[in-house]
């Protein structure tokens, strides 16, 4: 039977989480991610690019435009921001550190 403490070593890895680019930096407290994918066409069978949009909530002002980031799902924070910065995985060459 597990403790207390070995429960709280042991984290579960996020679920849902994505990984993107900072496309838009202008808000305080909030980037614009553009994370793309791939899916199948269904009638001809080829993989096409597609994107989707987030708007993130970075409340430390961490990342900035260009930079690859992953995100993760939570509760809504505004109308249209229900996603929040896990950690920016690579900064944008030349950019702010």
């Amino acid at each position: 039977m597990a403790t207390q403490t070995d429960n709280q070593n042991t984290r579960k890895p996020l679920v849902g989480t994505h990984i993107g680019q900072v496309v838009s930096d202008k808000c305080s407290t909030t980037r614009k991610v553009e994370v793309t994918y791939r899916t199948k066409e269904p009638k001809y069978g080829k993989y096409v690019r597609r994107r989707s949009v987030f708007h993130v909530h970075d409340p430390n002002n961490d990342s900035h435009a260009g930079d690859k980031v992953e995100i993760a799902p939570c509760r809504k924070i505004s109308k249209t921001k229900s996603w929040r910065l896990v950690r920016v995985v690579d900064r944008a060459p030349g950019g702010e550190q």
